[in-house]
């Protein structure tokens, strides 16, 4: 119950309600919002030029709506376009081409153990107008990105020029530091244009006309080359009304008339890198007029012009949610920081100004999680092609988490199976040999000594088997399965001679030691395994069998992989499987084998037909523990395995298992995230899968006891 408890949180659907409206002051048009991180300041400019900052959530200094900054910014008292970048920047343009870059900041304060949030304007290149055309005309569409060193203007002048303007700076951007300016005139090859976009690394600049989208290189700062043309066409062949850059700046957002919304990115193909068409959202039948990416995660809103919003997110394919936040387009639209809150600017005739501005509480937490996401191919950006991954972390902060649990749940089964594979057979084999045919004398030494072995700790198997087990397997990889060939032969080939001996040569030697013959034909086995290693790799495999395996053969190697575990693993479950199956078959009635050897049976015959049988409730019930064992083990795979999250059946590659990547990334996660969430739905999954084994076990164990229990 906890389990689920923890879980539920992520499959919640997103929810969007309005939490406060104020009124504005200013009866100016506005251009542009935000709010800060908190949700307790935002801000409007408008386009005359006026910043302004109101309180809206009411503290112990400031009541709700309180005007706390307005200023006039000097010489723009008509604004013609804002462009934004990175949410915090705003480039207010005026008719003449001459750009104003500021960047409204919410600084904090603390004083007598209280925190105040205090308005400021800051000037990122310098408070004075920026040139952006050195022939000073206005710019019908114009947008912009910079870094620390480097910002790059790509407008469509009044006289249709599309020109790229670059400001260099030697270090950091600053109010008084000098910086270089480079116009350059880019060649056009579209009658007019629709929109510009532009990377925040300043690689690559999106122009769009009509429906047709131009992809323009940006890297060398004197030169704009032309990349590659995507024709931006839908099945419908409906027409684009806008476009945006996904966070990150890798997938380019295009919606048309139609409220489709398609998503566009990178991939590798023979030709080279190219854009492709990767998957389609529907927003209803309107035109989306507006898309408004968030700025940390993959999510999006749309809106429409009778003010229907809908909130998606791309990686999951999910439509988080959809409503009417005003009734006409709004005048202006602002995402919070962090994505849990939208501040919306609208008409409002019952104010003064005739509008207000609304702060809606937004209920998304875990929008990249769902069904599809975690159980079905996901498509992630730059990858060739749709497939399950696993990869939560990473050391950049434009990372997309991945959370296929695909991956994790086949390499539980995979670990179990190889070392069901190795254990079973051994186990049981054991089994039968130690209540059957074993002396009780021996049979006291052999079952106890044989149970210890459960108690050893798994940390000090996986320890061995990836420290030690798992180079050796690399070095002698011939002599591993050698192994599997000569020690059999040993074993029936010592039998044989053993059934041939004459009577008198085997009385001389005590019952009790006849097994024991075994052990010096076992370490003569392993001898000669290793010893005819080297000679085995350079007759068949070129002197080198790993080279051989990855060159000739194709597959690919990793030195800890499923058969180190299998081997390891099964070591730790033989104890398991022995005891219990041990157990069952010399708990056979003695009347039952006395009397199957009193009707002529032989000892093979009575094994196979009546002590198996009857036992096999509990032979089956020791198998399926050992499964449960091998499922959830965790330190052995930790330790033995490269930790690697994929769908491989080869015996030489690793994988990852469900309990020890909760093990490995449980101390890492944020409490109450998407990772950490999803983690306790992996042990959750982890526990579905023994109840189902179990379960299905005790059925099997319940209709076997049921059926030879007559015996």
């Amino acid at each position: 119950m906890y389990l689920l408890y923890v879980i539920k949180p992520i499959f919640e659907s997103a929810e969007v309600e309005p939490v406060s409206s104020i009124a504005l002051q200013s009866e100016s048009t506005p251009l542009t919002t935000g709010v800060d991180e908190l949700k307790e300041l935002a801000y409007q400019i408008s386009d005359q030029g006026l910043i302004e900052f109101y309180q809206i959530k009411e503290t112990d200094s400031a009541s709700q709506g309180k005007l706390m900054l307005s200023e006039q910014l000097s010489q723009m008292n008509e604004v013609a376009m804002i462009a934004s970048s990175d949410q915090d920047k705003k480039l207010l343009v005026t008719e003449q081409g001459q750009g104003y870059l500021v960047a409204p900041r919410f600084n904090a304060k603390y004083s007598n153990n209280t925190r105040e949030i205090i308005p400021a304007i800051d000037y990122p290149i310098s408070n004075e107008a920026l040139i952006l055309d050195e022939e000073e005309q206005g710019f019908k569409k114009l947008s912009f990105a910079m870094t620390e060193e480097k910002a790059v203007f790509v407008g469509f002048t009044q006289d249709n020029r599309l020109i790229k303007t670059t400001f260099i700076s030697e270090d950091e951007f600053s109010v008084d530091d000098e910086y270089e300016t480079v116009f350059q005139q880019i060649e056009l090859y579209a009658p007019s244009v629709d929109d510009i976009a532009i990377t925040p690394d300043l690689t690559m600049a999106f122009i769009r006309s009509g429906s047709t989208v131009y992809v323009y290189h940006l890297d060398d700062e004197y030169s704009v080359d032309l990349k590659t043309q995507v024709i931006a066409t839908t099945a419908h062949d409906a027409e684009l009304t806008t476009m945006a850059l996904l966070s990150g700046g890798s997938s380019l957002l295009l919606a048309d008339a139609q409220g489709q919304i398609s998503q566009w990115f990178e991939i590798s193909t023979e030709q080279g890198r190219e854009f492709k068409h990767v998957r389609s959202f529907s927003a209803g039948s309107e035109a989306i007029v507006a898309i408004y990416p968030e700025q940390y995660r993959k999510s999006f809103y749309t809106m429409t012009a009778s003010g229907d919003l809908n909130a998606f997110f791309t990686t999951s394919e999910a439509n988080l949610w959809q409503g009417k936040i005003a009734a006409t387009q709004p005048k202006a639209l602002a995402i919070s920081p962090r994505a849990d809150a939208l501040v919306v600017i609208a008409q409002d005739n019952s104010v003064a100004s005739g509008q207000s501005l609304t702060i809606f509480d937004v209920h998304n937490e875990h929008p990249e999680v769902t069904w599809q996401a975690l159980w079905q191919e996901v498509w992630y950006e730059g990858y060739p092609e749709p497939d399950y991954i696993w990869q939560s972390t990473s050391g950049s902060d434009d990372f997309e988490a991945k959370f296929s649990l695909v991956p994790i749940s086949f390499g539980t089964i995979k670990a179990a199976l190889y070392a069901m594979l190795f254990a079973v057979p051994i186990a049981l084999t054991a089994a039968i040999y130690t209540a059957y045919f074993m002396t009780p004398t021996l049979r006291k030494k052999v079952k106890p000594t044989i149970e210890l072995m459960e108690a050893l700790p798994t940390v000090i198997l996986g320890f061995l088997a990836g420290l030690w087990l798992a180079p050796l397997m690399e070095k002698y990889l011939p002599a591993i399965f050698l192994l599997f060939i000569f020690l059999p032969l040993a074993t029936i080939l010592t039998a044989f001679v053993w059934h041939n001996l004459p009577r008198e040569i085997k009385e001389k030697l005590p019952e009790t030691l006849a097994p024991l013959i075994l052990i010096p034909v076992m370490i003569l086995a392993i001898y000669a395994a290793f010893a005819l290693s080297p000679l085995f790799e350079v007759a068949f495999f070129g002197g080198d069998m790993r080279q051989y395996i990855t060159n000739d053969l194709g597959i690919n190697f990793d030195q800890r992989n499923a058969l180190v575990v299998g081997i390891a693993m099964g070591f730790a479950v033989i104890p398991t499987i022995f005891s219990m199956a041990e157990d069952a078959i010399f708990s056979v009635p003695s009347h039952l084998t006395s009397g199957s050897l009193a009707l002529g049976a032989t000892q093979w015959q009575t094994l196979v037909k009546v002590v198996l049988l009857t036992a096999s409730p509990g032979i089956f019930s020791a198998v399926m523990m050992g499964l449960g064992r091998a499922v959830g083990e965790t330190m052995i795979v930790l330790m033995a395995t490269g930790n690697t999250p994929i769908l491989d059946w080869s015996i030489f590659q690793g994988m990852r298992t469900l309990a020890a990547n909760i093990a490995v990334e449980m101390p890492e996660s944020e409490v109450g995230s998407s990772h950490y969430r999803i983690l306790f739905l992996a042990a959750f999954v982890l526990f579905v899968f023994t109840f189902v084994f179990n379960t299905l076990a005790e059925f099997i164990r319940q209709r076997l006891r049921e059926k030879y229990s007559s015996m």
